[in-house]
């Protein structure tokens, strides 16, 4: 039988089948492979730490979507999806781990049994989740079918969130807020980080009231001092240290849904320079906000936030955020728009991005950032609710 604790309405999902197979029509697809774990949850509700072996949701032409990954997996597929059992595929366990055959022979043969065997087949071809053997093999296994690159395909269609997605969002919002508050209040000068980062990831799983946490995909991350300039270093033993700056970069996951939240902590006095940094930032992000709205760009927003950095001196090129939603590890963005100076992607209402414009520089670093909600009319909303400043202990 399907699961009965999905997490979506039907409706939810068959809202989400017939854009995907919009998607598909405009890209000429008979069949869709997708191997994306967040693609594969959002589209079917399938939820396990299964993604280290190859799996993935064959979307063909007509009907419910199709599962197919490990047989034992299986099991976590009829507790999962919405799907009925004719709609689980399981393959042998001698296909794992193997160098004497490959799961992909074993997938050809049910894209074969779809009609796939001269079809026009859409994969994620650039995915953390497929890989080249993958590809390599399925090319051989049908050798009559011809393999489009439908990467992010399923992406873009996540991008305006439902409003069963957004309660969602708000529920990981209300973790974010408690973890990064908690992070703040424990952290001191003495304390080893991985004792923090203990109670922080403690916190992440318990959840608020009754909305209880799920795992990130990214974990903790909380550089200090020097190590700051480096974005995306995670924990050591090391206690923190009076006169360093640390940030939090950090989520709340309410049933794989994200609302990333960062904030920074100097033990101290803080310099001159961070503090006109972190001044000049928030102006930033608050006219990256007023800008988020409806119908402007997503260059709009960066070019918002660079103006305002730009009259501290401060000149910033990466991009400042990215959409984010429904993810599995290693990454909590979905890998389609980029709030940056060359992205002329239309915002619309229902969007979500981290608005995450951190500041790396030469020796130190500074991260202040907000989910935000492009809205129907007027500015973006933050999901979270913090002071924005610098955090001085």
């Amino acid at each position: 039988m399907p699961a009965t604790d999905l997490p979506f309405s039907q409706s939810e999902y068959d809202r989400r089948l017939a854009l995907v197979r919009r998607g598909m029509e405009a890209a000429g697809l008979d069949i869709l492979y997708v191997t994306d774990p967040s693609n594969m949850a959002w589209l079917t509700g399938y939820d396990g730490w299964s993604f280290y072996v190859h799996q993935g949701v064959i979307v063909p032409g007509q009907g419910a979507p199709i599962w197919w990954g490990r047989g034992q997996d299986a099991q976590g597929a009829r507790r999962t999806v919405y799907m009925d059992e004719s709609h689980i595929h399981g393959y042998a366990d001698a296909l794992v781990q193997t160098t004497a055959a490959h799961p992909m022979q074993d997938l050809a043969r049910h894209l074969t049994d779809l009609g796939g065997a001269r079809a026009r087949i859409g994969v994620e071809m650039d995915n953390y989740y497929y890989s080249a053997k993958a590809h390599a093999v399925l090319e051989e296994e049908l050798p009559e079918a011809t393999l489009v690159d439908a990467t992010a395909l399923v992406n873009w269609q996540r991008g305006v969130k439902s409003a069963e997605e957004i309660a969602f969002m708000r529920k990981a919002a209300r973790i974010s807020e408690n973890v990064v508050q908690l992070a703040l209040e424990m952290a001191e000068p003495g304390l080893p980080k991985n004792r923090l980062v203990a109670t922080i990831q403690a916190a992440q799983v318990v959840g608020v009231g009754e909305d209880w946490g799920d795992y990130p995909a990214i974990v903790p991350l909380l550089p200090s001092g020097a190590d700051a300039a480096a974005p995306h270093l995670t924990w050591n033993g090391a206690p923190l240290q009076r006169g360093e700056a640390t940030f939090f970069e950090i989520s709340g996951c309410y049933r794989r849904y994200h609302a990333p939240l960062c904030r920074t902590v100097h033990f101290g006095p803080p310099p001159d320079y961070l503090s006109r940094a972190s001044d000049a930032l928030c102006a930033g992000i608050e006219a990256g906000i007023a800008a988020a709205q409806p119908g402007a760009r997503a260059c709009d927003v960066a070019n918002a936030l660079h103006a305002e950095l730009a009259k501290a001196g401060i000149e910033r090129n990466a991009r400042c955020g990215y959409p984010v939603g429904l993810s599995y590890p290693p990454d909590w963005g979905e890998r389609t728009i980029s709030l940056r100076d060359t992205d002329q992607s239309e915002l619309k209402p229902g969007m979500t991005f981290h608005f995450m414009p951190g500041l790396w520089m030469d020796g130190w670093g500074l991260e202040t950032t907000e989910t935000i909600l492009i809205r129907d009319s007027g500015p973006a909303e933050t999901l979270c609710f913090m002071d924005r400043k610098l955090f001085v202990k």
